[in-house]
């Protein structure tokens, strides 16, 4: 069987401290079972020879008091004696000669000469006279089988102790052998295996759900790391356009000092220099997001400002931007993170549109609904789901001078995110396409 290597907080095994459990629970159950059993056994041997002792003084008065003499019968094994009224001996069974059997008002034990009776007392009416009969009967066979009793208990309880502790080592033992067998193929997994899984079996237990949650971590760890290898790609190519161009002209106005003055080569340089510091803000950004580092700071803001006072990105880039339809609207929020979802979602339609761009703000059933539409050529109904990956443009913005990162729109479906919202989009009624981006409203 395979050894189980996880361990509890004092070094003990699952297994090991189950069957520690177990047995000393049952343990603690036999013992206390016993002592009550051993105690009902005792009592209810003495309470028989305490009823033989009653039957024998009944007998024994009644034989008295019917023959009218004080001689004794003989009792197998009872000791009789007959007291006057006055507690002066009348007449003694052979084997009482020697005692005095002490006056009882009800039947109880009583040792005498050393050995545990029960003694039993009755008044008998004999020519007139009230005389005193007392019987006692010795205990000595009920205790002696009560005492069996206790013994064989003695023995029975730890070996069944052994049994449990055995039962359950070897069944918690088999139960866990599927769990050490995920284990050890979890642990088996290096990095760059992740898309093996481990063997899901056929039952709808816990084991068999364990198999498929942690295929599904796999499944998301798979995943995960293939999307940052993708990130890390795309990220090296964004990054090495910039650092090109200006190693390009850098190295043309070396060698040909002639054909690329300083001011060419400075308009260069400090224009993908902003481009590449851009790019590595945005970067810088997603991570944040991405790790829940980013810490928001929350607080009622008037999104009908923020749209507003963004307004003027559109018309720069030489569009009309229509706001007419932006409503009074309060959401929680970080004022610069919902900024810079707004500014975002601007550009893009501005980047995209003909001639026109329409941003509408409006609050309906404690949402805060934001939409951003434009004239331009839309998004194909089966590329939407990915505008919102990193670094995808569409075809229509892949020239350098059309598209900008392709991390924008990832931006904004974070940003959303981190406030508890949405983000889709959808055909616009100006012709292009529309993003809509739901917040909830401020409390």
């Amino acid at each position: 069987m395979p050894r189980v290597a996880e361990r509890g907080p004092r070094g003990l095994s699952v297994r090991l401290r189950t069957t520690l459990a177990a047995t000393i629970v049952v343990g603690v159950a036999l013992g206390l079972g016993s002592v009550l059993f051993a105690r009902v056994v005792e009592d209810s041997l003495v309470s028989s020879v305490r009823e033989t002792a009653e039957r024998d003084a009944e007998a024994t008065a009644s034989l008295l008091e019917a023959s009218g003499a004080t001689r004794l019968p003989e009792v197998d094994r009872a000791l009789q004696q007959l007291y006057t009224p006055d507690g002066e001996l009348v007449s003694t069974s052979e084997d009482a000669e020697r005692l005095t059997l002490p006056h009882v008002e009800r039947p109880r034990r009583a040792l005498i000469d050393g050995v545990d009776h029960v003694l039993v007392a009755r008044e008998v009416p004999i020519a007139g006279e009230r005389y005193e009969l007392r019987i006692a009967l010795p205990l000595t066979d009920a205790l002696r089988a009560a005492s069996t009793v206790s013994g064989l208990l003695l023995v029975a309880v730890p070996v069944l102790l052994v049994a449990i502790a055995l039962l359950t080592w070897l069944l918690v033992g088999r139960a866990l052998r599927p769990v050490e067998t995920i284990r050890r193929e979890v642990d088996a997994i290096g990095p760059g295996e992740l898309d093996r899984r481990v063997a899901e079996p056929d039952t709808d237990d816990e084991v068999a759900r364990l198999a498929r949650t942690m295929n599904r971590m796999l499944a998301r760890l798979d995943a995960a790391a293939r999307a940052q290898r993708r990130f890390v790609s795309d990220a090296s190519h964004e990054l090495r356009s910039p650092l090109a161009s200006i190693r390009q002209h850098a190295e043309l106005a070396r060698a040909h000092p002639d054909r690329l003055d300083d001011g060419e080569l400075a308009e260069v340089v400090l224009a993908e220099g902003a481009r590449l510091q851009d790019l590595v803000e945005q970067l810088l950004l997603l991570t944040r997001l991405d790790e829940g580092g980013l810490a928001l700071v929350r607080r009622p803001v008037d999104l009908d400002d923020v749209v507003l006072a963004d307004a003027r990105l559109g018309r720069d880039a030489g569009v009309a931007l229509d706001t007419s339809g932006v409503a009074a609207a309060r959401v929680d929020g970080d004022e610069r993170m919902l900024a810079r979802l707004v500014r975002n979602l601007t550009a893009n339609a501005a980047r995209h549109a003909t001639a026109r761009v329409a941003v509408a703000v409006a609050e309906r059933d404690g949402r805060v609904v934001l939409t951003v539409d434009d004239d331009g050529a839309g998004i194909p109904e089966a590329q939407r789901q990915h505008v919102f990956e990193r670094f995808v443009r569409l075809d229509e913005g892949r020239a350098r001078d059309a598209g900008g990162s392709g991390l924008g729109l990832a931006i904004v479906a974070e940003i959303a995110r981190a406030h508890g919202g949405s983000v889709r989009v959808d055909d616009s009624p100006l012709g292009g396409a529309r993003f809509t981006v739901e917040l909830p409203a401020a409390s």
